[in-house]
């Protein structure tokens, strides 16, 4: 499989880890957004939510509330943080692997712009 995210959870690509378990992985992104911007990925292939489905509940349920953790960690869970997970080429999705972008450490305007 070519990709990139599975490259990382196989630790064949370096990351710069800020937590990791036997189902997901976080890491900083490399062309960060927020002063904290970190993906959440589940160590399983998934391409995106269009093919997650009832056997992913768990795992999927999982990551909802590891990703408060993470928020804690990282020091932004009181002032307030963002969860992104795009889907799809029009969503702006670039790696077809299931992720989520967890934002904080700054004022998050909505809508974007």
């Amino acid at each position: 499989m070519d990709c990139i995210f599975c490259k990382i959870v196989s630790g064949d690509i370096p990351s710069d880890k800020v937590y990791e378990d036997d189902k997901i992985l976080a890491f900083r992104d490399l062309n960060p957004e927020a002063p904290e911007h970190v993906l959440v990925i589940p160590k399983e292939h998934i391409s995106s939510l269009n093919e997650a489905n009832e056997t992913h509940l768990e795992l999927l349920g999982y990551i909802q509330l590891k990703l408060s953790e993470i928020a804690k960690k990282l020091g932004v869970s009181d002032s307030g943080y963002r969860v992104v997970a795009n889907t799809g080429d029009e969503g702006g999705q670039t790696v077809h692997h299931l992720h989520y972008h967890l934002l904080g450490g700054r004022f998050m305007q909505w809508p974007p712009g």
